[in-house]
């Protein structure tokens, strides 16, 4: 009965969602992800954030798949991966995940995607791994320590209030269809439903609230130690073709504090930078990015 509920729902967002799914198994654990386009192609990993999952690709799938192999998992907890209650949900533990994924695929020479937690998750595999990584596409996003953190989400931080605000109100997944965008009219009824399809109750948020918490603002956090010693290794990226496509208007990745820090680690990228939208850019601007994506890739 439970699985019959699960199509029904899913059925519920297949004009925006029309992909077929696939699982790796994990520890037990469902692995969701997408595998779109030639099994020969070149392969794309595009990696999400919190709190959305691989649906926030959907516009650029259709389209990067002639020519590609576009994978696109859901961390963890969130999006059609299991969500189970007693998981580390850390960022080693996430990267942990993607490992295995382009691992057990045998993907080679990847074009790498990134945004939000997905940056310091795909950063987290490349500087790991950098031989196997040809090309970088950088949105909205971080793979270093910076001490600047918005109050709205200082507050979900807060043990047992920030708790109560995403796990109970949904109020991190919520509040992102407002301040994560500049362009609110993209999100339709069925869009928002695609947004908040993974997160409907209480057991579904666990994700959500554990990547705010994971947040290593602290010198001890446990992440802080992961984090910084991506960053020690960005340089080693330094010579691969990136593009960096930034939505001016983000309101948690700023154009001063965050873009500033990759265009210093990056030179060599080609910046992009898009008026009008948010941190939710891929959503805000897709018209503008698959142009970009097709020169560059």
């Amino acid at each position: 009965m439970g699985n019959l509920h699960q199509k029904k729902r899913i059925d519920s967002i297949r004009s925006e969602y029309p992909f077929a799914s696939h699982w790796l198994h994990i520890d037990g654990l469902k692995y969701h992800y997408l595998d779109q386009g030639n099994a020969d192609a070149p392969p794309i990993v595009m990696l999400h954030g919190n709190p959305t999952w691989s649906f926030y690709y959907r516009k650029l799938i259709p389209e990067l798949s002639k020519k590609f192999r576009v994978i696109a998992p859901d961390h963890i907890g969130c999006g059609l991966s299991d969500k189970p209650q007693d998981y580390p949900y850390t960022l080693e533990s996430h990267i942990h995940n993607v490992t295995l994924l382009i691992d057990r695929l045998h993907l080679k020479n990847i074009r790498l995607a990134v945004h939000d937690w997905g940056g310091a998750i795909g950063m987290g595999y490349a500087t790991r791994n950098p031989e196997n990584v040809a090309r970088l596409v950088i949105f909205n996003t971080a793979a270093f320590f910076e001490p600047v953190i918005p109050k709205r989400i200082q507050i979900c931080r807060i043990p047992k209030l920030g708790k109560f605000l995403v796990r109970g109100l949904n109020g991190f997944a919520l509040a992102a269809l407002i301040f994560a965008t500049s362009r609110h009219k993209r999100f339709t009824r069925e869009v928002r439903a695609g947004y908040l399809f993974p997160y409907n109750n209480w057991s579904n948020r666990v994700a959500i609230h554990r990547f705010v918490s994971d947040i290593p603002m602290e010198d001890d956090h446990p992440t802080r130690a992961v984090l910084d010693q991506i960053e020690a290794r960005l340089p080693l990226l330094r010579d691969r073709p990136a593009l960096i496509i930034w939505g001016e208007d983000d309101f948690c990745f700023t154009t001063k504090n965050f873009l500033s820090r990759w265009e210093a680690l990056f030179p060599q990228a080609e910046i992009k930078r898009i008026a009008g939208a948010g941190h939710y850019v891929v959503e805000d601007a897709y018209e503008e990015i698959l142009p970009l994506l097709a020169r560059f890739l």
